[in-house]
């Protein structure tokens, strides 16, 4: 049957809406439940409001572990120590992967910063600053945010000398404990376990927005890479809600209430880069409830374009299939 266009068509319906009702019917995505790596994790802090680990665009996996930073290659399986604190008496509170995937920074709880080449498996910079915990970090070229318990963010230049004078972003009430940059590196989004997100712009050092709605700390934070200033954030146990902001407008645009779901959203990062969510808003919220209800503990994090890995309280690492190429769309 062919489709009915032109002027003097009955049907409601384009051409291109009739091709896609006629389309055939794709087969439902199943996701296996059993993971197809699993990293022994000892000294694994079971912290919420810590950033351990962190996947890197050279798809090698760093883990904070006590006063270690692990470093795994996804392609080789090859497992490295990059650096340990333990001389220092200190212990690793974040990690963070710079853009390129050449440097990583650790966050300690002694409030200083290490940035490590991890070509050469050598400490480039240490930034000092903080007074208390480094519990987030942000790359933006090679600009890296910090956020501490002292509740102050830092902006400093990686290739500058360590005596530098910084940024300070000052806001939060509370430990800042998310920390993401926009697609166009304009804009920091900042949460806070004062159950605050701030927006903040390369030339003021106020928050040129704020959104007071959660219930909760806001840890994890995303901007979409396919709708400019579209914003999505995640409350803690309280809030268990996913919120999406038109930074542009100031505006809340949705709230999604995950119902039972514990901890959530850290998952929501690789969800905003893989899919165009909000144009498609309804699949992309069962799609989400479908995975994080189905995990009983915090801390997700993104893997490649093909995995997540999830951190549990039993001190391990599981490495699961979720965005394979091959598989159909979930409905």
């Amino acid at each position: 049957m062919k489709c009915q266009s032109g002027p003097y068509s009955l049907s409601p319906l384009s051409a291109s809406s009739q091709r896609l009702l006629r389309s055939p019917h794709k087969a439902t995505r199943k996701i296996s439940r059993i993971p197809f790596k699993v990293l022994d994790a000892p000294e694994l802090q079971d912290d919420f409001y810590l950033n351990l680990v962190d996947w890197s665009v050279q798809n090698v996996l760093s883990v904070g572990l006590g006063s270690c930073v692990y470093l795994w290659s996804a392609c080789t399986s090859q497992v490295t120590r990059l650096c340990d604190l333990s001389s220092d008496a200190n212990v690793v509170t974040s990690v963070s992967w710079s853009e390129r995937g050449n440097l990583v920074a650790v966050g300690t709880h002694n409030g200083y910063v290490t940035v490590w080449d991890v070509t050469v498996n050598k400490q480039v910079n240490k930034l000092m600053g903080h007074s208390a915990r480094v519990g987030a970090l942000a790359w933006n070229g090679d600009v890296l945010s910090s956020g501490s318990r002292d509740r102050m963010i830092l902006q400093r230049d990686t290739r500058t000398p360590p005596n530098v004078t910084e940024r300070r972003l000052i806001g939060h009430r509370q430990e800042v404990c998310g920390l993401k940059w926009s697609p166009d590196n304009q804009y920091l989004a900042s949460g806070g376990n004062d159950n605050r997100l701030y927006v903040w712009n390369m030339q003021s050092l106020s928050p040129v927005q704020t959104y007071t709605d959660h219930l909760a700390a806001v840890k994890a934070i995303a901007w979409s890479p396919h709708h400019h200033g579209l914003l999505a954030s995640g409350g803690g146990t309280a809030d268990r809600c996913i919120r999406f902001w038109n930074t542009l407008t100031g505006q809340p645009m949705q709230c999604v209430d995950t119902g039972r779901v514990k901890f959530i959203l850290t998952v929501l990062r690789g969800f905003c880069y893989r899919w165009k969510f909000f144009a498609a808003l309804n699949s992309l919220v069962r799609l989400l409830k479908v995975w994080i209800c189905s995990v009983k503990f915090p801390g997700l994090r993104t893997a490649s374009s093909e995995s997540i890995v999830e951190f549990r309280s039993e001190f391990s690492l599981k490495v699961q299939k979720f965005f394979s190429p091959n598989l159909p769309p979930v409905r």
